[in-house]
């Protein structure tokens, strides 16, 4: 039984450690997902391209290393931001997150 606590202890601290790396290193499919779910459902108050937003934050002022509090904040919504967890699938904000850290190319 203390074998199998120790493997589940270390497998969870492997997938903690794969996480931080894996934070700035995104496939490029995501990063395309990303953009479509951006044009479809954020560009509207963000900007074309992230740049320029009318009347929402500009997303060029969110920290980058935060990756918890950004898929907190599209989830959950954030001050003006209405809730996006009852539209957007997990997968999708995870897209949305590898978009963002790539930038508008």
């Amino acid at each position: 039984m203390k074998n199998f606590f120790y493997l589940g202890l270390a497998l969870w601290c492997a997938s903690v450690a794969a996480q931080n790396v894996g934070e700035t290193a995104v496939a490029p499919q995501q990063i395309k997902a990303g953009a479509e779910i951006y044009a479809i459902h954020c560009a509207t108050c963000h900007g074309n391209r992230m740049k320029n937003p009318e009347w929402a934050i500009d997303l060029a002022t969110i920290p980058k290393n935060d990756r918890q509090r950004f898929i907190q904040s599209v989830t959950s919504g954030k001050n003006n931001m209405p809730p996006w967890g009852d539209v957007l699938k997990p997968d999708e904000i995870v897209a949305l997150w590898a978009y963002f850290l790539a930038g508008e190319k």
